[in-house]
């Protein structure tokens, strides 16, 4: 990787990340690799954009690794990761920043009184600044965000041109489950970024990940527990009345919640005739809030839940052990 300018402009020349600065990226990679599960592609592709100086967005619904992997990534760079929710209360001022009043009313205006905001700060550590929900944000923000995506500085009245460190990076999410609230970005803000579809990892996966972050599951429950959990899960993305399912964070804390009841309720083994009752239980708690069911459909969350309980429990007969 080359070593590039403080300010690289607008146009393709863009600073990648300075080697001097920073590990190998196959270095990174492979320590980031350790902190995921199943996203070796997703991870290699974000890490080449990111190291080629591009600005990204990431589509794809929640719990699907993107936060994970912006960690890893700037803690292995030693650069910080800046978040910011998309909203309609997303001004230009709170991302850009703003003069601190009573500083203001005993100083008057001054690079001083100036607290920077998000993107600011970003510009100036060499941060990510991270945006949740991008396609939520009013235009005059977006535009704001263009600026320093295309010229790498923006200007702050009464304060100067911020000028972007070389490892200062825009990484935008979107959801393209969710269309509520939302607004279809402009061609110019397309053009300006990469970007990557990150969809639901595999089942295999998803136990994996499961596993590795419930590791303290009872021994006797663990190797039904987890399974239980990943397909339950599983099934509210094709339910026919649901709009939007549950990521893995759904069979993560079906399967937490289930060996807690286990223990109040003397289970010790998933052979306990108890056992499904109980995973039933602890999917209404971890999935109701999860699931969004389709505008249309005449039935609540608790009963879709039941429906997917007893079609794996009771009509596959998965209840038996294996």
């Amino acid at each position: 990787m080359s070593t590039g300018s403080s300010n690289g402009r607008a146009g393709t020349g863009r600073a990648p990340v300075p080697a001097p600065a920073h590990p190998s990226l196959r270095s990174v990679r492979d320590r980031v690799a350790t902190q995921i599960v199943g996203r070796e592609r997703e991870l290699d592709l974000v890490l080449a954009a990111v190291a080629a100086g591009r600005d990204l967005v990431l589509e794809g619904p929640p719990g699907t690794s993107k936060t994970t992997m912006l960690k890893a990534i700037t803690a292995q760079w030693g650069i910080p990761l800046l978040f910011v929710e998309g909203n309609a209360d997303l001004t230009p001022a709170k991302i850009v920043g703003h003069h601190n009043p009573a500083r203001v009313l005993r100083e008057d205006y001054s690079a001083d009184t100036f607290v920077p905001g998000p993107l600011v700060q970003a510009m100036r550590d060499g941060g990510f600044l991270y945006i949740e929900e991008f396609n939520r944000a009013p235009e005059d923000t977006l535009n704001t965000l263009l600026t320093a995506i295309a010229d790498r500085t923006i200007a702050v009245p009464r304060v100067g041109t911020i000028d972007a460190a070389p490892t200062f990076r825009v990484i935008a999410s979107m959801n393209p489950f969710d269309n509520v609230g939302t607004t279809r970005l402009s061609t110019s803000v397309h053009d300006r970024l990469c970007r990557l579809s990150i969809d639901y990892q595999d089942e295999s996966a998803e136990r994996a990940v499961v596993a590795l972050r419930a590791p303290d599951l009872p021994d006797g429950l663990a190797g039904r527990l987890v399974p239980d959990a990943v397909a339950v899960t599983r099934a509210t993305r094709e339910h026919p009345d649901v709009r939007q399912g549950s990521s893995v964070r759904g069979a993560i804390d079906t399967a937490l919640v289930a060996a807690e009841l286990a223990d109040l309720r003397g289970i010790a083994a998933a052979d306990d005739e108890r056992y499904p009752a109980t995973v039933l239980d602890a999917m209404i708690v971890a999935l109701s809030g999860r699931i969004h069911l389709d505008e249309a459909a005449e039935t609540t969350p608790e009963q879709v839940l039941t429906e997917i309980f007893q079609d794996r429990f009771l009509l596959t007969g998965a209840d038996r052990p294996g």
